[in-house]
């Protein structure tokens, strides 16, 4: 082994070091919006998990997760599209990864449109388009695959806890979907 192999369970906090953790500093995550493209590269539809809350709610979410110590960013996109979409989704993530925003949630509601009630974290955001079989994995119960306009629909929008909502609609800006005129 050299001097920069890591072994991965390293990476891992205990729940008790975690909590601590997400109580003095901010935790770096990645948010990824998968997406099927055509032929040209335009995004045709979007996918959205759903997920149970702790509360026994029904919520969409993107694929979302943190970002191990002595971990490469690509390398924690690859891992949470696994995880959430399987190992057939074959992710087309780029050789140098560029996020189209930054997300900032905080503990504290209302100080920015993201909120996480365990920590202040920051995630960066992107939009990975996916080539394979999705099935939903972990916790997840469901993937819906939905057109750029049915995403964007406010119906879809209230469904999403966070934040995860107003990223879905900047990762849709992102591709060129620009939002729905709002209704008097």
């Amino acid at each position: 082994m050299n001097q920069t192999a890591v072994d991965s369970n390293e990476s891992w906090l205990t729940p008790d070091d975690l909590a601590y953790a997400r109580r003095r500093l901010p935790i770096l995550y990645v948010n990824a919006v998968p997406v099927r493209v055509d032929d040209t590269g335009a995004a045709t539809s979007v996918g959205l998990l759903l997920r149970s809350t702790p509360e026994g709610e029904i919520r969409r979410e993107l694929v979302a997760g943190r970002v191990l110590f002595h971990e490469r960013i690509r390398d924690a996109l690859l891992r949470h599209i696994e995880k959430d979409l399987g190992p057939l989704a074959l992710p087309r993530i780029p050789v140098s990864p560029s996020p189209f925003t930054v997300a900032e949630y905080l503990p504290t509601p209302g100080v920015t449109p993201y909120h996480d009630p365990r920590q202040h974290a920051v995630a960066l955001a992107f939009v990975i388009p996916v080539a394979g079989d999705c099935a939903p994995r972990q916790d997840a119960l469901d993937l819906t695959w939905l057109s750029p306009a049915d995403a964007a629909d406010d119906a879809v929008q209230k469904e999403m806890l966070g934040g995860h909502g107003i990223l879905l609609r900047q990762a849709l800006a992102h591709l060129g979907f620009p939002p729905a005129p709002a209704v008097p």
